[in-house]
């Protein structure tokens, strides 16, 4: 028998100081049994940072036709593409040339996803950028995770401010170009 997802719910109070961006969300996000909680928390920040109308998450790890996040526009058309992880230079090829915008969202080393993106053939790789934390951060973050989450996220100047279940945490949001 497999074993199905778990949700988790997150209560967001959203503070995007940078975009002008201020709501506060309800997330039921599903983790895969093959998805790890950086990931996750990862995502959850990914859809934080990038939230506009027409944001969802996509159908998960075990769909390769979608993303973790994207936004779509009111026709259905997908405006943003957004990876969490380590996505290879076919998916972020293919990602490109369909949507108006692909951004990465890492929870790993940069460099490392990175240079294995170095030299492929990626459509507009000059515009994907690949978005990460500080070291430990998201580790951090995981340490305090429970299936029903009350959350604070606050970007000002690029930095980010999260509160999780009473914890307090900061990174900056590194970008690294991927050509």
């Amino acid at each position: 028998m497999a074993i199905g997802a778990t949700i988790h719910t997150f209560t967001v109070q959203l503070a995007d100081v940078d975009r002008g961006v201020y709501d506060e969300l309800v997330l039921r996000v599903a983790r895969h049994p093959s998805e790890t909680d950086a990931y996750m928390a990862t995502r959850v920040l990914a859809y934080c940072l990038e939230h506009a109308e027409g944001i969802a998450f996509g159908e998960g790890v075990s769909s390769t036709d979608e993303p973790a996040v994207l936004v779509r526009d009111l026709t259905g058309a997908i405006t943003a593409w957004i990876e969490v992880g380590a996505p290879d230079a076919e998916r972020l090829h293919f990602a490109s040339k369909l949507a108006e915008r692909t951004a990465v969202y890492t929870h790993r080393d940069p460099a490392k996803v990175v240079a294995a993106l170095a030299g492929k053939t990626i459509h507009r790789a000059d515009d994907i950028v690949v978005h990460s934390f500080d070291p430990g951060f998201i580790d951090d973050l995981v340490r305090v995770l429970e299936r029903r989450n009350t959350m604070t996220v606050s970007v000002s100047d690029r930095h980010l401010y999260v509160d999780l279940n009473g914890s307090s945490f900061s990174s900056a949001v590194h970008d690294h170009a991927i050509a």
